[in-house]
């Protein structure tokens, strides 16, 4: 049991550097958002998005590319015209804790629910969230201990 939670800490302590690289890389230059027809932009809103990386996609309107497929995690990436950003799933929330604890060394602001967090630049977590839900946790504030 301790050597199982050691290698998903492990794991989460290596792919907490995923959430800058999604924030930090640019765009691939394709324009396929232009003709997407949504009636519904956000009813969601009040609703909390459950953990599965293609729904949460599908609510914020992006095609996601699946970029990690772990035990422990589910990564895919968005890129749209508002920004790219990073969906990131867990089977249980401690392993999303653990996940953010280790991103917390970059500092950054993250949106987080239920076993799920999204990484990307500031401005574009807000508009997220009134899609998704969730609430946004600011790692590059120490915590009170």
């Amino acid at each position: 049991m301790v050597r199982k939670l050691s290698r998903g800490v492990a794991l989460a302590a290596s792919l907490a550097v995923l959430p800058l690289m999604a924030a930090c890389s640019g765009g691939d230059g394709s324009d396929k958002a232009s003709g997407k027809e949504t009636d519904e932009s956000s009813p969601v809103a009040a609703v909390v998005a459950p953990a599965k990386v293609e729904v949460i996609a599908q609510l914020t309107g992006c095609k996601v590319k699946i970029r990690t497929e772990a035990e422990e995690l589910r990564e895919g990436v968005c890129q749209t015209a508002e920004g790219d950003y990073l969906i990131t799933t867990f089977p249980k929330d401690e392993l999303k804790e653990v996940w953010l604890e280790s991103a917390a060394i970059y500092g950054g602001k993250y949106l987080v629910g239920p076993r799920w967090a999204i990484s990307a630049k500031p401005d574009v977590l807000e508009p997220l969230k009134a899609k998704v839900g969730g609430t946004i946790r600011d790692l590059s504030q120490p915590s009170a201990s």
